[in-house]
């Protein structure tokens, strides 16, 4: 299970460094930079690693905010889920410079790379920033962007599959009112957790796909994921594929782009990504979507290895893997790392 879980967060980190480049480019002018296949390798910056973006980021306080949850659940015996993830949230949005006052303790925080800008997500900051958390019963806006879907893959580490497609739904609805910014977000954590479960990519779409149509207002979420499960075994090619499914900017087409580049490639984790970053759309989303996916199913021994040493925060991600998969440790040092209050 380590190797399982180390590969899903280190995946979605490489999926979406190898996106980051090209994020803000056309198809077109990806190719006349990269070459006709496009970017197949990482970026590697002048005096550094590949640069995770926003998406890794929020991830990785997602994973903290579910831990500190699991370490007050075991010693209050009472807590509210996302209200603690919801306050990593405001130490993520702290470390864009927007200012906050809950505690800025534990081990996150302070890694200096998380303070850096990477094209943060406006509906991210600005419903952080209001004050008000936004709730499914209680929408505190109308957007369905993909910055909900993006940094909920933790969810499915730690919890079953139906229980993460509520908890990752609600996480989303933090920040995400719209139906497909959320419901994108419960369908991605299902299929975390439903692959842990079954090794069986194929049947963990299936399965949300069935679980989401129990949710209301799923019809333009799931009718985008069936669409790409069809076009996943069609011999229609990526390009128009994905063209089909959209540019990934809004929740339910960076799912529907990813499934189709998991299904389509499930037993290469580098053939995913390639395909699911050159694209005209929002390409660090849906690598980092598909890297989250099948880091899962094929685990860190399914990724190339000079990928996994060429990214950014490998050791901090790999140690915040391992972590999700202890959950609970009652020891003085948890409690620093994952502070319960």
């Amino acid at each position: 299970m380590q190797n399982l879980y180390r590969g899903c967060l280190i995946g979605g980190a490489i999926g979406d460094a190898l996106g980051w480049p090209v994020e803000f480019m056309r198809l077109e002018e990806i190719r006349n930079k990269y070459g006709e296949e496009g970017i197949k390798t990482l970026d590697i910056r002048p005096g550094g690693p590949a640069e995770i973006t926003d998406d890794t980021q929020m991830t990785m306080f997602t994973a903290e905010g579910l831990l500190r949850a699991e370490n007050r659940g075991n010693n209050k015996g009472i807590v509210d889920v996302p209200t603690m993830v919801y306050k990593s949230y405001l130490r993520w949005l702290s470390t864009q410079g927007i200012e906050t006052d809950v505690e800025k303790d534990g081990w996150i925080y302070p890694i200096n790379v998380l303070h850096n800008r990477r094209a943060p997500g406006n509906t991210c900051l600005s419903a952080l920033h209001s004050g008000t958390i936004g709730q499914v019963s209680t929408p505190i806006n109308d957007s369905k962007g993909c910055g909900g879907v993006m940094r909920t893959a933790p969810v499915g580490l730690l919890y079953p599959k139906e229980r993460a497609f509520q908890l990752g739904s609600e996480l989303a609805a933090i920040t995400h009112g719209h139906p497909s910014g959320f419901l994108s977000a419960g369908g991605l954590s299902y299929i975390i957790a439903s692959i842990l479960e079954t090794r069986d990519l194929p049947l963990a779409v299936e399965r949300m796909v069935e679980e989401l149509a129990n949710w209301p207002n799923h019809e333009e979420c799931s009718t985008l994921v069936e669409m790409a499960l069809k076009l996943a075994y069609s011999d229609v090619d990526d390009e128009e594929a994905i063209r089909t499914l959209g540019e990934g900017w809004v929740g339910e087409e960076a799912l529907a782009i990813s499934i189709f580049c998991s299904l389509r490639y499930q037993d290469d984790f580098q053939k995913a990504v390639i395909a699911s970053v050159n694209h005209n759309g929002d390409s660090d989303s849906t690598g980092a979507i598909t890297g989250n996916i099948l880091g899962a199913l094929l685990g860190l021994e399914g990724i190339p290895v000079q990928w996994i040493k060429d990214v950014e925060l490998k050791d901090e991600i790999i140690q915040l893997a391992d972590d999700v998969l202890t959950r609970y440790e009652e020891s003085e040092s948890w409690h620093r790392k994952y502070p319960g209050w």
